[in-house]
């Protein structure tokens, strides 16, 4: 059970138009006895610093739960930050783009939704994040959770990258691409997708390993166990930084021959606030047009 929603923090996404619903939100929380706490941008956004403003990283620690207005990645930075500072809080995410998989409550739903929280109503998905650690040359182990996916890359001047990946301990490919998603269930619908990667349930306990325009014919997409741990080794005898790391599209750095990077399933699930009349299989036929056409 959710315990009692006290402080919810608000953050919308830099730059949406969206002062007065701000304001109206505010109101409505203090007028539920919830004590709003906005993130320092989106204060700026609503013109008020009256409850006290603190950044999107130091949020999750501040509150019960946090309500976010925008689209996908604005979620995904603060469900990556939730999960980093280990705090088990619900997200609210509702959709002000154009797709939105994991913003899918609409703005004409937020107050029902909201109420349903606060009266501990509501219901939540629980979805599988991603801990990756890399092993870097002379440097500290960089540890990230993450809710979509880690994805290996090539530098704007690279034609192919290598990755030798691992499964459990036991070799699995060398693969030759454009690049390798390791993604969660929920980021199936993600960059995974749009590679040609499987769409998975997102309560599926599994880790999807989809190469990005491999040079083999045989170098096709992986659903693996859950319980898993992928560990992938660029492979660059030449020394060039042409590998990037990026952890849900929000972070990232270049890696060289002898780093290693492991991922696995986190520790920490998140809590998303579901949608009050829509199931999964709805809204992949509502964002994608899914079996339509």
């Amino acid at each position: 059970m959710t315990p009692r929603i006290q402080r919810a923090g608000i953050v919308a996404k830099q730059g949406l138009a969206a002062s007065e619903l701000l304001t109206q939100l505010g109101a409505w929380l203090r007028d539920h006895g919830v004590t709003p706490v906005f993130e320092a941008g989106t204060a700026a956004l609503a013109g008020t610093t009256r409850d006290g403003t603190f950044s999107r990283e130091d949020l999750p620690a501040q509150v019960d739960l946090i309500v976010v207005l925008g689209g996908d990645g604005t979620l995904l930075a603060m469900a990556d930050r939730t999960a980093q500072a280990g705090r088990d809080i619900p997200i609210l995410g509702v959709n002000f783009g154009s797709l939105g998989f994991l913003t899918e409550i609409r703005i004409d739903e937020l107050f029902t939704s909201l109420e349903a929280v606060v009266n501990g109503t509501a219901t939540y998905d629980e979805r599988l994040m991603l801990a990756a650690t890399a092993s870097l040359r002379g440097k500290p182990d960089d540890t990230r959770v993450v809710l979509n996916d880690v994805v290996f890359t090539k530098g704007a001047l690279s034609r192919m990258i290598e990755l030798s990946v691992s499964v459990s301990g036991r070799f699995v490919t060398r693969v030759k691409a454009d690049g390798l998603i390791i993604a969660s269930a929920t980021g199936s619908t993600a960059y995974n997708l749009a590679v040609g990667g499987p769409i998975v349930h997102p309560s599926v306990d599994a880790l999807l390993l989809t190469p990005i325009a491999p040079h083999t014919l045989t170098n096709r997409p992986v659903v693996i166990p859950g319980d898993a741990e992928v560990e992938v080794r660029p492979e660059a005898p030449d020394g060039a930084e042409d590998v990037f790391v990026t952890y849900d599209g929000q972070y990232g750095y270049p890696v060289h021959e002898g780093d290693v990077i492991r991922v696995k399933k986190a520790a920490h699930l998140l809590r998303l606030v579901k949608a009050p009349a829509r199931g999964y299989f709805e809204l992949l036929r509502e964002k994608l047009k899914w079996g339509e056409r």
